[in-house]
């Protein structure tokens, strides 16, 4: 986990004492410079401070298409993207990331509003 991540984490704990995130949902995401960079093991780890705030992870289930197709980056714990440098634009997703960042972020959506209606 990069270090201004990991520090703002350890910044929470005012709110983790007042349970201020409990049953609040979350998504983690990365990106690293090669395919085999460590993406899964970041993932989980920046779920550990989630969870321990009683936060409801979120990830990618393997029914997402383009979760099968990538050769970029992606995996069922959050969207990930490999920036190779030998790319001719390391910056830009592919459409496979693409799709799995707008399918996270609508599978984010869908919980928030479900945990939401549930609370009322």
């Amino acid at each position: 986990m990069a270090a201004p991540v990991k520090h703002f984490l350890d910044s929470t704990s005012s709110q983790w004492l007042k349970g201020a995130l409990i049953d609040k949902p979350a998504c983690v995401f990365t990106s690293s410079s090669s395919m085999h960079g460590g993406q899964e093991s970041t993932l989980l780890s920046m779920m550990v401070p989630l969870i321990h705030h009683g936060m409801v992870i979120c990830g990618l289930p393997y029914s997402e298409p383009a979760l099968h197709n990538t050769t970029m980056g992606g995996s069922p714990y959050g969207v990930t993207h490999v920036a190779h440098h030998s790319l001719s634009a390391p910056e830009q997703l592919s459409a496979d990331e693409k799709a799995l960042c707008i399918a996270q972020g609508k599978r984010l959506a869908m919980f928030a509003k479900k945990l939401a209606d549930n609370a009322k």
